[in-house]
């Protein structure tokens, strides 16, 4: 697949299964990821790989974090259980974030959010399926996240790439007119 075909046709595929890339196909998906644009050479980007029972790991500490925040009864914690299980592999996308007067916090944020573009693209190169996931435990939300995740206190957790081999046909999204987004000036 060449490039800009890859860009052109990447889309978000949330029903995935087995098998997840293999090790070799990952050590290319970090190097793409790694090529990010990086002001100063900070290298903010952090990735935690979720595989096999490191689910049941990821689940518990979802688990703790909203015990830290409410009650937590055994259906929540079977619905919150069965979140890693989406998907064979889970990446934790993380920025860690060093105070730099000239390379502010959103600087190194769009960093990592720029490697995780990458990671989609690559593994939609490969053939492959992801999904990004936001939301109640990513630190913007969670102050509890980072720590459950082993994680400095300086970093910030951007969301969770669901990865897996696709286990139906992408749906087809329509082309976007690049004059609403664009504007010229001559």
């Amino acid at each position: 697949m060449e490039t800009i075909n890859a860009l052109l046709t990447r889309r978000s595929i949330a029903q995935l299964k087995d098998p997840p890339p293999s090790k070799d196909k990952m050590q290319l998906v970090y190097q793409a990821a790694l090529r990010a644009p990086d002001h100063s050479w900070l290298r903010p980007w952090r990735f935690i790989e979720v595989t096999g029972n490191g689910r049941d790991k990821l689940a518990q500490s979802f688990i703790n974090v909203l015990k830290k925040e409410e009650e937590v009864d055994d259906e929540k914690k079977m619905k919150i259980s069965s979140l890693p299980l989406r998907a064979p592999m889970i990446i934790i996308v993380a920025a860690e974030i060093t105070i730099k007067p000239n390379v502010p916090r959103i600087e190194q944020i769009q960093s990592t959010a720029a490697a995780t573009q990458n990671i989609l693209i690559a593994l939609h190169d490969m053939g492959f399926g992801a999904y990004w996931r936001t939301g109640k435990y990513t630190t913007a939300n969670n102050k509890y996240i980072a720590e459950e995740l082993s994680l400095s206190s300086q970093a910030e957790v951007l969301g969770y790439l669901y990865i897996g081999t696709p286990s139906v046909e992408a749906k087809t999204i329509p082309s976007l007119k690049n004059e609403d987004f664009v504007t010229n000036w001559d």
